[in-house]
């Protein structure tokens, strides 16, 4: 005869924050997501989707692993993984946050997820090439979310930063930002094509992110990309035409000791045939990527 038990179960004991990170992380490296869009390995956009989720602070780290979370959290957290796996569009586009040179932006689909080793120059105020303390103005071209014109705007607050895209969209999500930062008194945003609008001026520094990839580069890249905004990426048969328009317009706008700053990722071999007489310096970036060169003034003049 069967024995009938009038024992309850024992309720189930809710995830933690560290078990659902370990899930979720397990879930995309299967799934062969790609990464790269601020972050470069599963784990760590498994962080990032679960303390969005959870609505907790990365700065409280494995202090919080311990913490259960409630099941409208973890229905929160399967929701969001289970759009990135199945969409194969970056977490940030999912969560509407973005982190970059210490700074949490706003991002959707009308700009790029800033991700720019040129974070790094920044935390560094362009040492050794060029002094904080003469940088008084800063140009933006192609600022998309405006990360690159606001992390210079924390950097060097005595400076005065214009931040020009082409993108209507992508100058909405900039405004944004510089609400949000409370920047507006010394970020200006300006509808441009590279420098068709901007006002006669010079600027001490002159940083661009800009479309770098080739034809044939874009039809390889992965399935995530494909929400980032074309006009954002694609630059021509060789990568090189909005370079190419920076480097036209550059030196009328360039102070006698300025800077340039770009980045053209995988299109630096493609930019150094294309320009072998330049004096290209290209940095040293630590925490990993590359592809950025500096040239100063008076070497752009004389090419």
């Amino acid at each position: 005869m069967r024995r009938l038990s009038h024992t309850a179960p024992e309720p189930e004991a809710p995830e933690t924050v560290g078990a659902a990170i370990e899930r979720c992380a397990q879930a995309l490296a299967r799934a062969r997501v790609h990464f790269g869009h601020g972050t470069d390995n599963a784990r760590d956009e498994a962080a990032e989707l679960v303390f969005y989720a959870a609505r907790l602070p990365h700065e409280q780290g494995s202090a919080v692993y311990g913490k259960p979370l409630t099941r409208r959290r973890r229905a929160l957290i399967d929701a969001l993984l289970e759009k990135r796996i199945k969409r194969r569009m970056p977490l940030p586009y999912l969560t509407h946050r973005a982190f970059f040179a210490g700074l949490e932006l706003y991002v959707d689909e009308r700009v790029l997820v800033p991700r720019s080793p040129i974070a790094e120059l920044i935390a560094a105020r362009f040492a050794p090439w060029i002094a904080r303390r003469r940088v008084r103005r800063i140009l933006d071209v192609g600022s998309g979310s405006g990360a690159i014109a606001l992390a210079c705007a924390q950097a060097f607050p005595q400076a005065r930063v214009d931040a020009v895209d082409i993108s209507p969209g992508a100058l909405a999500v900039t405004r944004r930002n510089v609400r949000r930062l409370g920047l507006g008194n010394r970020v200006n945003v300006l509808r441009s094509n590279h420098f068709a609008a901007v006002p006669p001026s010079r600027y001490h520094i002159i940083v661009s992110n800009p479309p770098y990839v080739g034809r044939s580069e874009m039809r390889g890249l992965p399935r995530e990309y494909a929400f980032e905004p074309r006009i954002a990426l694609a630059a021509g048969h060789d990568g090189l035409d909005s370079v190419r328009a920076i480097f036209a317009a550059a030196p009328r706008f360039l102070a006698d000791d300025g800077l340039l700053v770009v980045e053209v990722g995988n299109t630096e071999k493609a930019l150094m045939r294309a320009f072998p007489r330049l004096p290209f310096i290209w940095p040293e970036i630590a925490m990993g990527g590359g592809g950025v060169f500096i040239l100063r003034a008076a070497d752009l003049q004389e090419s």
